[in-house]
């Protein structure tokens, strides 16, 4: 691991709203890699690593001592119970952990000249969250965030399409876990909906309403949020980590005729429009995000999810979140409503 700029070149990757974004690349033939969260994902992005030649993956740290070690062994590297045993040691970094950590975590591994892959959201504040960004920015290091299933749509040509959708619906639903309930389902699974239509949606947003429930803890685990952009797109999502089944759709409609319908479980597409996609790929979108980002540090490749667009994404989420109104009381403002 450098202990400044000698072993990386400078390399200029593309403009973000007007001010050119520089990282240092590396030089090194082998990139030392850690992460950060032994649990599910954790453990995917470490042998993610372990797959990409010229990477090493050189620990992974968790506090859980069984989660530690049953990864440790099976990954054949130390496991660390404190993170910061890992502080600049290595290049680049996936943080893995609750949401509510990943700001303290992505901040001090910046601190010490890792680039650093973060699961999203990038932040659980909009203040911590450009706090990072412009941290990355100063030290030349890369900082991207997982939302992996952007590789999936742009892989496909949705990012191509030259029209924004009229209509776009979004329904993520799965089975109660246990995992993410540090946050709200907003931060934990509506997050990746909202980067997707961020991507696919210009503009600001003009108006929302959203309504929750909460059935397991504190947090709201299903939410469903009405957003219209100054555009006059108009965006419904659903979110759930308590329903009875998994679903995982997709549907943009178009002014100028036509709906593309992606059922990302089925992994079938159906679409009426005149674009063509090409065939949706949802082999390993999580090796495509680890690759991308081992390019971007080795190659000076651009990353697909820039942090300032992870940033629009949670901004928004914030917004959903502000505006939650439990189910019960929003069915009973509405019959008001129709009775005045």
């Amino acid at each position: 691991m450098s202990a400044g700029l000698a072993p990386f070149g400078l390399q200029m990757i593309r403009r973000a709203g007007g001010i050119l974004n520089i990282h240092r690349v590396a030089s090194q033939p082998i990139l030392k890699a850690a992460v950060v969260g032994a649990g599910v994902f954790g453990r995917h992005h470490a042998s993610k690593y372990q797959s990409i030649p010229g990477v090493e993956l050189i620990g992974i740290a968790d506090p859980d001592e069984a989660a530690r070690a049953k990864a440790a062994s099976a990954l054949g590297v130390p496991g660390h119970a404190d993170w910061r045993e890992l502080l600049g040691k290595a290049d680049l970094v996936s943080i893995c952990s609750p949401a509510v950590t990943h700001a303290e975590l992505v901040r001090g591994f910046l601190s010490h000249d890792s680039h650093v892959l973060v699961e999203k959201p990038i932040a659980t504040n909009v203040e911590d969250g450009e706090h990072l960004i412009a941290l990355a920015r100063m030290r030349g290091l890369v900082l991207t965030v997982g939302h992996q299933e952007r590789y999936v749509v742009a892989g496909g040509g949705l990012l191509d399409i030259n029209e924004a959708p009229r209509v776009v619906e979004c329904v993520r639903e799965g089975s109660w876990t246990g995992r993410g309930t540090d946050v709200s389902v907003v931060l934990d699974l509506m997050i990746h909906d909202l980067d997707l239509v961020h991507a696919l949606v210009p503009g600001q947003v003009s108006d929302m309403n959203a309504e929750g429930q909460f059935v397991y803890g504190q947090s709201h685990d299903a939410v469903n949020a009405h957003i219209v952009f100054a555009n006059g797109t108009a965006v419904h999502l659903t979110a759930s980590r308590a329903a009875k089944e998994r679903k995982r759709l997709l549907r943009l409609a178009y002014r100028g005729g036509g709906e593309i319908v992606i059922d990302f479980l089925a992994r079938q597409v159906r679409n009426t429009t005149k674009a063509r996609l090409k065939p949706l790929d949802l082999t390993d979108p999580l090796a495509d995000s680890i690759g991308g980002f081992v390019a971007a540090v080795r190659l000076g490749a651009p990353v697909l999810v820039r942090p300032e667009e992870a940033l629009c994404a949670l901004k928004t989420a914030l917004l959903v979140e502000d505006a939650l109104v439990p189910a019960a009381v929003a069915h009973k403002h509405r019959a008001l409503r129709r009775t005045a």
